[in-house]
Protein backbone atom coordinates (compact mmCIF):
# COMPACT_ATOMS: atom_id res chain seq x y z
CA UNK A 1 0.00 0.00 0.00
CA UNK A 2 2.78 2.42 0.95
CA UNK A 3 4.73 1.40 -2.12
CA UNK A 4 1.72 2.09 -4.39
CA UNK A 5 1.21 5.51 -2.78
CA UNK A 6 4.90 6.42 -3.28
CA UNK A 7 4.71 5.29 -6.90
CA UNK A 8 1.59 7.42 -7.47
CA UNK A 9 3.25 10.50 -5.97
CA UNK A 10 6.38 9.97 -8.10
CA UNK A 11 4.28 9.61 -11.25
CA UNK A 12 2.30 12.78 -10.46
CA UNK A 13 5.47 14.78 -9.82
CA UNK A 14 7.04 13.52 -13.06
CA UNK A 15 3.92 14.49 -14.99
CA UNK A 16 3.95 18.03 -13.51
CA UNK A 17 7.64 18.50 -14.29
CA UNK A 18 7.10 17.29 -17.83
CA UNK A 19 4.29 19.79 -18.40
CA UNK A 20 6.30 22.73 -17.10
CA UNK A 21 9.43 21.76 -19.07
CA UNK A 22 7.61 21.49 -22.41
CA UNK A 23 6.77 25.17 -22.70
CA UNK A 24 9.09 26.87 -25.13
CA UNK A 25 9.79 30.60 -24.68
CA UNK A 26 8.48 32.75 -27.51
CA UNK A 27 7.84 36.39 -28.35
CA UNK A 28 4.26 37.32 -29.26
CA UNK A 29 4.54 40.14 -31.80
CA UNK A 30 1.90 42.62 -32.99
CA UNK A 31 2.50 45.04 -35.87
CA UNK A 32 0.05 47.96 -35.89
CA UNK A 33 -0.35 49.94 -39.10
CA UNK A 34 -1.15 53.64 -38.63
CA UNK A 35 0.44 54.85 -41.87
CA UNK A 36 -2.72 56.17 -43.47
CA UNK A 37 -2.59 53.46 -46.13
CA UNK A 38 -1.72 49.83 -46.71
CA UNK A 39 1.79 48.77 -45.65
CA UNK A 40 3.14 46.25 -48.16
CA UNK A 41 5.93 43.69 -48.15
CA UNK A 42 6.33 43.83 -44.39
CA UNK A 43 9.30 41.86 -43.04
CA UNK A 44 10.64 41.53 -39.51
CA UNK A 45 14.13 40.12 -38.93
CA UNK A 46 15.13 38.83 -35.50
CA UNK A 47 18.11 36.81 -34.21
CA UNK A 48 17.96 33.50 -36.05
CA UNK A 49 14.97 34.12 -38.30
CA UNK A 50 12.43 36.35 -39.96
CA UNK A 51 8.73 36.56 -40.77
CA UNK A 52 6.54 38.76 -42.88
CA UNK A 53 3.32 39.36 -44.70
CA UNK A 54 2.33 40.75 -48.09
CA UNK A 55 0.31 43.61 -46.59
CA UNK A 56 -1.28 45.10 -43.50
CA UNK A 57 -4.31 47.34 -44.09
CA UNK A 58 -4.53 50.78 -42.46
CA UNK A 59 -5.67 50.39 -38.85
CA UNK A 60 -5.11 46.62 -38.88
CA UNK A 61 -2.84 44.57 -36.66
CA UNK A 62 -0.75 41.60 -37.78
CA UNK A 63 0.08 38.99 -35.12
CA UNK A 64 2.94 36.49 -35.14
CA UNK A 65 4.94 34.62 -32.50
CA UNK A 66 8.50 33.41 -32.78
CA UNK A 67 11.30 31.88 -30.78
CA UNK A 68 14.68 33.62 -30.61
CA UNK A 69 16.93 30.92 -32.01
CA UNK A 70 20.44 32.23 -31.62
CA UNK A 71 22.41 34.44 -29.25
CA UNK A 72 21.25 38.04 -29.40
CA UNK A 73 20.80 40.86 -31.84
CA UNK A 74 18.49 43.67 -32.87
CA UNK A 75 15.05 43.20 -34.34
CA UNK A 76 14.46 45.07 -37.62
CA UNK A 77 11.41 45.91 -39.70
CA UNK A 78 11.21 46.83 -43.38
CA UNK A 79 8.08 47.67 -45.34
CA UNK A 80 6.85 49.60 -48.35
CA UNK A 81 4.73 52.58 -47.38
CA UNK A 82 1.68 54.05 -49.10
CA UNK A 83 4.08 56.32 -51.01
CA UNK A 84 5.67 53.23 -52.61
CA UNK A 85 9.00 53.91 -50.88
CA UNK A 86 10.80 51.39 -48.67
CA UNK A 87 11.07 52.15 -44.95
CA UNK A 88 13.17 50.39 -42.34
CA UNK A 89 13.92 50.70 -38.65
CA UNK A 90 16.00 48.89 -36.07
CA UNK A 91 14.48 48.10 -32.70
CA UNK A 92 15.60 46.62 -29.40
CA UNK A 93 18.18 43.90 -28.96
CA UNK A 94 16.62 40.50 -28.29
CA UNK A 95 18.39 37.74 -26.37
CA UNK A 96 18.02 33.99 -26.82
CA UNK A 97 15.43 32.61 -24.42
CA UNK A 98 13.54 35.87 -23.89
CA UNK A 99 9.77 35.69 -23.91
CA UNK A 100 6.86 38.09 -23.72
CA UNK A 101 5.27 40.67 -26.01
CA UNK A 102 6.66 43.02 -28.63
CA UNK A 103 4.44 45.67 -30.20
CA UNK A 104 5.65 47.45 -33.33
CA UNK A 105 3.68 50.50 -34.49
CA UNK A 106 4.36 52.15 -37.84
CA UNK A 107 3.02 55.67 -38.42
CA UNK A 108 2.24 58.01 -41.31
CA UNK A 109 5.63 59.76 -41.07
CA UNK A 110 7.60 56.53 -41.50
CA UNK A 111 8.46 56.37 -37.80
CA UNK A 112 8.42 53.07 -35.94
CA UNK A 113 7.63 52.76 -32.24
CA UNK A 114 8.82 49.67 -30.37
CA UNK A 115 7.17 48.51 -27.16
CA UNK A 116 9.01 45.45 -25.79
CA UNK A 117 7.54 43.77 -22.72
CA UNK A 118 9.96 40.88 -22.46
CA UNK A 119 11.15 38.73 -19.59
CA UNK A 120 14.89 38.10 -19.41
CA UNK A 121 16.27 34.82 -20.64
CA UNK A 122 16.44 32.13 -17.97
Amino acid sequence: MIRLKALSITAALSFCLTLSACRSPYVETSILNHTGGTARLVEVDYPGGSFGTQQIAEGATYHYHFKILENSGPVKITYTGKDGKPHSATGPVLDEGQQGNLTITIDANGRVAWLPQLNPAK
